[in-house]
């Protein structure tokens, strides 16, 4: 039988091993988790990162073949201009900047490369444009007094016309949401929709808002997906349709304003939008981003994303550059200066007009009527 201070050491030794184990468990499920393929250990070599990184985009990235012909960018060219700034000497911080010049070739904002100090990114789809919004002007249509419907910014203009800011699609909606707003505007002659500057988020969120812009099941585009290593090894496009909600649907004239930051999500809403009727988009055109991302985990542990899914409109065109808006409308100084917003008003100046037109239509039928009864 063993004695009391035996059974109290054993105890705490079997504690304290169970402890480690605990402690350690995590680490070991990183270590394992960071291995870029089975049975293959994590690898600062340079060499083997760079070839891991290029094999991916090579095989996997959706656009290589669309970039060759717009920008002229050959994958196997990139690999003969980077590979030899590759020494077996050099820094994690010097691998990285290779690598990171090497992906903004694509000018893709959704290719992007992860390390724990830094966070590789081309960004040139909206930096190198005029913003086309000011959130100062912006506030001031807005107010201090309007109302919030979860991701949602909402207020009725003095014109009557209906203003819903949504600034990020990564703010959560909801069905309820959405249908309470355009309740609360149901009297407005038109809407205008600012998503200026959203620069994506959940695209069923961009899915849930279009829906209630159609009466009617509408073709929006089409999606395909890389099924071989090739550039070109593609599925079947398969066709993308919008749904009409069950809730409200607006009836009336809205205006969509976008400019250059208007990316990924927002740009399949956008894409959405311009196949629904009575909208038109106002604006600048957007900055694109239509390849759906993925992820993979290169040997030494960073996270590299690309875009692998090509989407198109419905016209099966591209959209990866962004899509062009029915009335080009830029900020203007003159306005600035007097607290104008340029877009927003063309906007209301095109709802008024789409009403005149819509009253003279109804005229115009009636009186048809009338001759012809």
């Amino acid at each position: 039988m063993m004695h009391s201070s035996s059974l109290a050491t054993s105890l705490i030794s079997l504690c304290c091993g169970l402890r480690k184990f605990l402690m350690l468990l995590p680490v070991a499920m990183s270590i394992s988790f960071v291995s870029c393929t089975e049975g293959e250990q994590p690898s600062d070599d340079p060499q083997a990162v760079f070839q891991s990184l290029w094999r991916n985009i090579d095989e996997h990235y959706c656009f290589l073949d669309y970039k060759k012909e717009e920008l002229g960018v050959d994958w196997n060219d990139i690999y003969a201009k980077y590979q030899p700034r590759l020494t077996p000497t050099m820094t994690k911080l010097q691998l990285f900047e290779v690598l990171c010049d090497m992906l903004s070739e694509l000018r893709d904002g959704h290719v992007n490369l992860y390390c724990s100090a830094d966070v590789g990114r081309n960004w040139s789809w909206h930096e190198d444009y005029p913003e086309n919004l000011s959130t100062e002007l912006r506030d001031r249509y807005l107010g201090t007094d309007y109302r919030i419907a979860a991701g949602l910014k909402y207020r009725i203009l003095e014109d009557n016309v209906g203003y819903v800011v949504y600034e990020s699609f990564t703010h959560g909606i909801g069905e309820g949401n959405i249908a309470d707003v355009l309740y609360f505007l149901r009297t407005c002659t038109g809407l205008i929709l600012d998503v200026r500057s959203n620069t994506g988020g959940q695209l069923n969120y961009a899915e849930m808002l279009s829906s209630h812009f159609t009466n009617e099941r509408i073709l929006v585009g089409y999606t395909a997906h890389k099924a071989g290593p090739g550039h070109n090894d593609f599925s079947t496009p398969e066709p993308q349709y919008l749904n009409p909600s069950t809730t409200i649907r607006w009836q009336k004239p809205c205006i969509v304003l976008t400019n250059r930051s208007c990316y990924s999500a927002t740009n399949e809403f956008v894409r959405n939008m311009k196949e629904c009727p009575q909208v038109t988009i106002l604006g600048d055109q957007t900055g694109g981003g239509s390849g759906m991302p993925f992820t993979s985990v290169l040997p030494n542990g960073w996270t590299l994303r690309y875009s692998a899914c090509p989407m198109y409109d419905a016209r099966m065109e591209h959209t990866e550059f962004g899509i062009q808006p029915d009335i080009p409308c830029a900020l203007d100084s003159t306005d600035m200066a007097k607290g104008k917003d340029t877009l927003i008003e063309r906007a209301r100046k095109e709802i008024t007009k789409a009403v005149e037109k819509e009253g003279n239509n109804r005229v115009t039928q009636a009186t048809q009527q009338k001759l012809h009864p």
